[in-house]
């Protein structure tokens, strides 16, 4: 790529270092995390939570790369699990943190196992506390009720909405009224919700207000109160005081411990997918790269949202000398990763490194169309790299049948 291109945030921990220079020599496609941008994240973090006494878990929807919790545990409170799985591996690599669960639904056949591994279980409905509620009270856990505020802050992506209109997420004051009894209600110790997605802090302060206004008068007779994920805290030009300031609100004036619980923000800007073009082809005035990346294989969150993954070295509007659509190899017609403007013509071999690639990738990628999945590697604070994780044929095969 051109040696004077201006590279944002993404690409930032790289410094003057090029993709080829660095990763070259690896057989792609393969995620790469850079720890040097997960202490940066975890640094803000711990500022947040020094500074305003509250305590901030890793959901692990979002990042759950294991090898590098190490690297966030000094700066966190512990994990966020959406069920079994996630719970017990936030108890075994990070022993020494809370580990927090909301789930939809729990299953019966699951939950005394989720309660060897779990401090706090968080309900989604009245029913759900009915059900277990007394066996986690007697296990000794801490136990909330998600409540839905009704007020959407979100524009697009309706997916991500849990306060959009007939929302199964969380229990609406409507709800709270018909079914929450004097002895579930004794059963609570806090409240959560979860709201946002890649939002600001003023998305929060608003919420917060809803939530006010519907909940105000059962707050002050909670212990703790959960205000979920979807905070873009360590995103350049988040406004870190207004957060603050929402988070001493609600300690002072309901005199709650306060959660946060954002996964993006745990790893954001700290991975890369490296891939490498394979082909060029040129139909209907349009000049086609087709890579050894899949989106919707390796980064399926761009066909979900959409959106247009950072690029090192070029435009993801389409700017440039050259503009090219990025695609996959796989059989799907969609999977197109973007249209992208380039300084010159790409060639086959040219090496491509999207950036924002420790989120919602390696937790969601898949094996379709038989693709292998990625190899994951960590970059250190010394800019070496060193391997966590290899997959190859038999990682397919035994998903979809037995091992013996």
């Amino acid at each position: 790529m051109a040696a004077g291109v201006q590279q944002r945030p993404p690409f930032a921990a790289l410094g003057t270092d090029r993709p080829e220079e660095l990763f070259g020599g690896l057989k792609t496609p393969c995620y790469i995390i850079d720890e040097r941008q997960l202490h940066r994240n975890g640094r803000i973090l711990a500022d947040v939570a020094s500074h305003t006494g509250c305590r901030i878990l890793l959901a692990q929807k979002a990042f759950s790369n294991y090898d590098l919790y190490p690297v966030l545990a000094p700066y966190l409170a512990g994990t966020e699990a959406s069920g079994l799985y996630e719970a017990r591996l936030g108890a075994e690599t990070m022993p020494d943190g809370e580990v927090h669960v909301f789930s939809a639904a729990y299953r019966a056949d699951e939950f005394d196992e989720l309660l060897r591994y779990a401090d706090h279980i968080v309900f989604n409905s009245p029913r759900q506390l009915e059900k277990f509620g007394a066996a986690a009270k007697s296990a000794g856990k801490s136990i909330g009720l998600r409540i839905n505020p009704e007020c959407s802050t979100q524009e697009g992506h309706a997916i991500y909405d849990p306060c959009a209109p007939g929302s199964r997420l969380g229990t609406t004051r409507r709800q709270w009224e018909e079914a929450m009894t004097s002895p579930l209600i004794s059963m609570l110790d806090g409240l959560h919700f979860h709201t946002l997605c890649e939002q600001d802090a003023d998305a929060l302060k608003t919420t917060l207000t809803a939530v006010e206004e519907k909940f105000g008068d059962i707050l002050p007779h909670m212990k703790w109160l959960n205000m979920g994920g979807g905070h873009h805290i360590t995103r350049p030009g988040y406004d870190i005081a207004e957060l603050e300031d929402c988070i001493r609100y609600a300690r002072e004036k309901w005199k709650v411990q306060v959660y946060l619980e954002p996964g993006e923000a745990c790893a954001l800007n700290a991975g890369y997918l490296a891939a490498r073009v394979l082909d060029i082809l040129h139909n209907a005035q349009t000049h086609i790269a087709v890579l050894d990346a899949s989106a919707a294989c390796h980064m399926p969150d761009v066909l979900e949202m959409p959106y247009t993954p950072p690029l090192y070295g070029a435009d993801e509007h389409g700017c440039g000398a050259y503009t090219c659509r990025l695609t996959g190899p796989t059989c799907l017609a969609g999977d197109q990763i973007g249209d992208y403007g380039f300084p010159h013509p790409l060639q086959e071999g040219d090496l491509l490194l999207f950036g924002d690639m420790a989120i919602y990738t390696t937790c969601k990628n898949n094996t379709f169309n038989g693709m292998p999945l990625p190899a994951i590697y960590a970059l250190d604070q010394d800019k070496k790299l060193r391997l966590l994780a290899r997959f190859d044929y038999h990682d397919f095969k035994y998903r979809l049948g037995s091992p013996v």
